[in-house]
């Protein structure tokens, strides 16, 4: 799904949810074409191209609400976006921003990876590689945006950036780990089964259709960002 559009997305349920507090809470798995955002607390001090290098790709660029700073999303990559009202669910940012890595660290078990956390960065590392990012944004108590977990992800972009804005960082995937890619069909299935064990929930299916007709969602606007000197 185009980033824009997943966003406009996330942006109608945190209104649905803050207009009627009996809506559920909604978990949205996806993949987006190749694209770079930016966290509030970033700028384009982490980024190694310039813009038109990036266009020529047909790379993205956006700048959003969520924490954290420069990072990319791509195809092969297994986004999740909990729009979940933390107050409702008892939970605080720091806690939730644990489980979510949790869901990742779990997720990647079921492939016989070790995953961890770090004290560089929120996330998660695999063989002292980035393997998974998180960041969140929270509007009237409700937490969108989410992780990005590297499933077969093409790993070359990351070098056009300094990821999360940290020098030096290197990123893996689950394909690189095991050394073949593997299915995203098995990727959602482990992390819809994660999701349940660390949220204690029971996920239920709900078509793309059913969303967009709840929230009048349509796709956002480019906020543009500016050109570097180079």
């Amino acid at each position: 799904m185009d980033y824009d559009e997943a966003r406009a997305l996330q942006l109608g349920l945190v209104q649905a949810r803050k207009a009627n507090p009996q809506l559920p809470d909604v978990v949205i798995l996806l993949e987006h074409p190749a694209v770079f955002t930016v966290g509030r607390r970033g700028d384009l001090a982490g980024l190694r191209v310039g813009q038109e290098f990036l266009r020529s790709k047909g790379v993205g660029l956006r700048r959003v609400e969520r924490g954290g700073l420069i990072t990319f999303h791509g195809p092969g990559q297994l986004v999740c976006y909990p729009v979940v009202h933390l107050g409702a669910n008892g939970w605080k940012v720091v806690e939730f921003v644990g489980a979510l890595e949790e869901v990742m660290i779990r997720t990647a078990g079921a492939w016989g990876i070790r995953a961890c956390r770090s004290p560089l960065n929120r996330g998660v590392w695999a063989e002292g590689k980035k393997l998974g990012s998180v960041g969140i944004a929270v509007r009237a108590g409700i937490s969108f945006h989410g992780f990005a977990l590297n499933v077969n992800t093409d790993l070359e972009p990351f070098s056009w950036i300094d990821p999360c804005g940290l020098p030096g960082v290197r990123p893996t995937s689950i394909a690189q780990l095991l050394g073949a890619e593997v299915g995203m069909a098995k990727a959602r299935s482990l992390v819809k089964d994660a999701l349940e064990e660390v949220f204690g929930v029971r996920l239920q299916d709900i078509s793309l259709d059913e969303l967009q007709w709840l929230t009048g969602a349509s796709p956002g606007h480019e906020e543009p960002l500016p050109e570097r000197g180079r």
